[in-house]
């Protein structure tokens, strides 16, 4: 393993943002993960995949590992079903590819959201209607200090909305090294959500396959996500927070308005951008951050902001939020 000194990490975060690694390690194959348990005990560490869900706020004095392991391959077959275990160093999108081109139906409506294979059970990654724990069958993992792999059920990793075990209880323990979905040979489609369908029929699509879901997805975030090789961003930056449905029914006769979302729970989620957008911030910029002006629930690096800038303008969209709408936004992305 080559262990490098000093690393500059604007490469590797979609924020673009210019923070120091003191140690950066890539990890490749099964023998890299070996040799890293001796490191590990000598080091704070911090694992990194695309880095699409990050924003660095200080350099990191420690000892960044990088997940770039990579494989795809069907692993089990069904009249229904289709088994295809991926390494967590693939991009994402790439996955989503795959899967399109082998009409492998279930992750059509999470395409283009940035970032690797690795982060999809972490995060609970969804869009549009889906999740992701919904087609995961299995996550393995590496742990770090012990040097051993686990394979965790779905029901094991605790999955909720943005967040598993892996980023709570056991972040920073083991480390993903590969996930098994469960894909479907007949397609369920899921079209009323985020005015999928509406798009579908701009395309001019009468029957709906899961490649044109896919297109329409795109062609969605397209218009309202600016591209990060462009100009610097997490996507979303804050949750969708839920709230009791008195509290609900209470802000909808202030803002008729006011989109909602029944849970099953009996609580109401609410759209936290249009939340931020009604408090004023859609647009606004502080210095070289900004919050975006087509999606209020972006916020993005116009140039050469720095971490802490971007977390202080988040910290003012917090405090806006909650004084005016008594609503209190959790952030999505992950703070370093």
């Amino acid at each position: 393993m080559q262990i490098r000194d000093n690393v500059s990490l604007k490469p590797f975060n979609t924020f673009g943002i210019d923070a120091m690694a003191r140690y950066f390690l890539p990890i490749t194959n099964h023998q890299s993960l070996i040799t890293l348990q001796s490191l590990i005990t000598n080091h704070q560490s911090l694992i990194l995949g695309g880095g699409s869900n990050l924003l660095f706020t200080r350099d990191f004095d420690g000892l960044v590992i990088h997940n770039q392991l990579k494989g795809m391959e069907v692993v089990r077959t069904t009249a229904e079903h289709v088994w295809v275990k991926v390494a967590a160093g693939e991009v994402w999108h790439a996955f989503v590819e795959y899967c399109l081109e082998h009409d492998f139906a279930g992750v059509e409506n999470l395409a283009l959201i940035p970032g690797y294979v690795g982060a999809s059970p972490m995060q609970n990654i969804g869009a549009y209607g889906v999740e992701v724990k919904e087609v995961i069958e299995e996550v393995e993992a590496w742990h770090l200090r012990e040097g051993y792999s686990r394979t965790f059920s779905n029901e094991e990793c605790g999955f909720g909305y943005r967040e598993s075990v892996f980023k709570r209880e056991l972040k920073g323990i083991f480390l993903i090294t590969s996930v098994t979905f469960r894909l479907n040979k007949v397609p369920l489609y899921h079209l009323e959500y985020g005015a999928i369908r509406q798009e579908l029929e701009r395309m001019g699509v009468v029957e709906p396959t899961i490649r044109s879901v896919a297109d329409a997805v795109i062609r969605i975030r397209q218009s309202k996500l600016p591209d990060p090789r462009k100009i610097g961003n997490a996507g979303s930056f804050f949750k969708n927070p839920e709230v009791p449905s008195a509290q609900y029914e209470s802000l909808k006769a202030l803002y008729p308005e006011l989109p909602g979302y029944p849970q099953a729970s009996g609580r109401v989620k609410l759209a936290a951008g249009w939340l931020i957008e009604k408090a004023g911030w859609k647009g606004v910029h502080r210095g070289e951050a900004g919050v975006h002006d087509k999606q209020a629930l972006v916020l993005v690096n116009l140039g050469n902001a720095t971490g802490k800038e971007i977390w202080q303008l988040s910290e003012e969209i917090l405090r806006s939020v909650q004084q005016q709408f008594g609503v209190l936004l959790e952030r999505e992305v992950n703070i370093v």
